[in-house]
């Protein structure tokens, strides 16, 4: 079930917010946590019920072996969970691409499993793998069963995180917290939410089959030309940014519906002024998981600069193989670990200085910004394309080394395209210069950990020109409901419902 769905917004959330309002009233905490649980679960099964079994088995276990390791302090059963987990992440979803990859081999015909991939399953085991090495360390000495599972199946963040840890939420199932402050978690939740499902239908599927003009045709085989390959790879770059800050604004604002505050997991990525900043902008809580289970537990920088650029590739490429079983997901990881290596080497022989003029660092940060920028749109076009010589094209296209091509493949395409340069235009003033959401409601605290977000260097760089802040008022209300009744519509337009990008991984 897709939060931007009618049966979503007209069938699903509202009975589960009057069940949970029925039980705030009458302070059954405990049954405020089963309810819950019972409308995540039954979230998660609209999908597939047969893969709710996975789910449901994941946690027991998990469970389990986190009441275990409390006992025994052992690092073979911390061992056994961790194997366990990404033993079966790797199972349902790398076995068919193993297979395939195999088959490469002369004489090699294996048959391919045909598994489906589990929704979610991505998040659920980095989320519980996160639990048991925090049960190890000694950060949690008990946890009782349903809080863990709520932890885990919560449905804001089941499906596409955020990747959240059990200090960011489990403390929170509490009953002083579900009773705080009701018409205000409904007056910022709502409005998180009406920005994002407009963020999602109106923005990121208003340019999303320009993207999917341009790289079917580019993985069909055709050459691009340059102009059709800016279209398409920049149409990707503002339909992912938008339907990912859509579903981050849409999980933010259900949570703190129920009074539930999420860490935050996307701030205004494309005003980054280096690729390392915008790792601490970009899908936030899976950046964390990495560098705190995978990077530093590698040995980090503690062992000199090759070392530490060496560990910043291997993350990186295993955190794009993490997005799909695919070697264009590889190839998107090792280019931000390249881009990431060379950012720190960067900074290593050229440490940033503060001296000089107001206008010489204004123009050092724009001319970074830009580049940064020209690295991440490369980037995107292996993370969209289905092959890796449709990727090439577009990305040979984009650097005028383009084939001569049937100019009639690409007449639709080419057509007319003030329309889509238009559209990045108005794309481009809202990602640059509007604010974020989270910045937009930042005096009512929309996230935990704000602090270390709102008023660093996302509006240091051309941030601020529409100085904006929510407040609960009648005139927001009406703002805030016109977007929501203009995603409703759109929503009635759409002749198919699109997932989430992030959906899939």
């Amino acid at each position: 079930m897709v939060f931007s769905s009618l049966e979503f917004i007209y069938l699903f959330l509202p009975p589960v917010l009057i069940g949970f309002l029925a039980l705030r009233a009458w302070g059954r905490e405990n049954l405020i946590v089963w309810w819950l649980i019972a409308a995540s679960l039954a979230f998660y099964a609209w999908w597939s019920p047969i893969h709710l079994v996975l789910l449901i088995g994941s946690v027991a276990v998990n469970f389990a072996l986190h009441r275990a390791i409390l006992r025994t302090r052992s690092k073979l059963v911390l061992a056994s969970g961790i194997i366990g987990n990404l033993a079966t992440l790797a199972y349902f979803k790398y076995a068919d691409f193993l297979i395939a990859n195999i088959n490469l081999l002369p004489g090699t015909d294996l048959p391919a499993l045909n598994i489906i991939l589990p929704l979610a399953i991505s998040f659920f085991t980095f989320q519980q793998t996160s639990f048991l090495c925090d049960t190890w360390r000694g950060e949690i000495s008990d946890c009782d069963f349903s809080r863990y599972c709520l932890f885990v199946v919560f449905f804001p963040q089941l499906i596409a995180g955020p990747i959240v840890l059990q200090k960011d939420t489990i403390p929170q199932f509490t009953l002083k917290v579900f009773r705080s402050k009701l018409f205000l978690n409904l007056a910022v939740g709502g409005t998180l939410f009406a920005i994002g499902l407009f963020k999602k239908i109106v923005l990121a599927d208003g340019v999303a089959p320009l993207a999917t003009s341009v790289f079917a045709l580019a993985d069909a085989g055709h050459a691009v030309p340059a102009e059709a390959a800016w279209i398409g790879a920049l149409s990707y770059t503002f339909q992912i940014y938008f339907d990912f800050s859509g579903y981050c604004d849409m999980a933010l604002g259900l949570a703190r519906m129920f009074g539930i505050r999420l860490p935050v997991n996307f701030y205004s990525p494309y005003k980054a002024i280096s690729i390392v900043d915008f790792w601490r902008r970009w899908h936030i809580t899976l950046s964390r998981f990495l560098r705190d289970y995978l990077y530093i537990p590698l040995g980090g920088n503690r062992h000199g600069p090759v070392r530490r650029y060496l560990n910043l590739f291997a993350t990186m490429v295993l955190g794009g193989l993490w997005h799909g079983a695919s070697w264009n997901f590889v190839i998107w990881g090792a280019m931000h670990g390249a881009y990431l290596a060379v950012n720190h080497a960067w900074s290593a022989v050229f440490p940033r200085r503060h001296a000089g003029s107001g206008l010489s660092r204004a123009l050092s940060a724009s001319l970074a910004q830009v580049i940064t920028m020209i690295a991440v749109i490369f980037a995107w076009v292996p993370f969209r394309a289905e092959t890796l010589d449709g990727a090439l094209a577009v990305m040979s296209g984009m650097v005028g080394m383009t084939e001569l091509y049937d100019a009639g493949t690409w007449s639709g395409v080419l057509a007319d395209t003030s329309l889509p340069w238009f559209q990045f235009l108005v794309l481009a003033l809202v990602v640059f210069y509007a604010p974020n959401s989270i910045e937009l409601v930042k005096e009512y605290r929309p996230a935990i950990d704000l602090a270390q977000f709102v008023g660093r260097s996302a509006s240091r760089v051309r941030g601020g020109l529409f100085n904006m802040s929510w407040r609960p008022s009648r005139r927001w209300a009406a703002a805030m409901s016109a977007v929501f009744a203009i995603g409703i519509l759109q929503l009635y337009r759409l002749e198919d419902m699109t997932e989430f990008i992030y959906f899939n991984f």
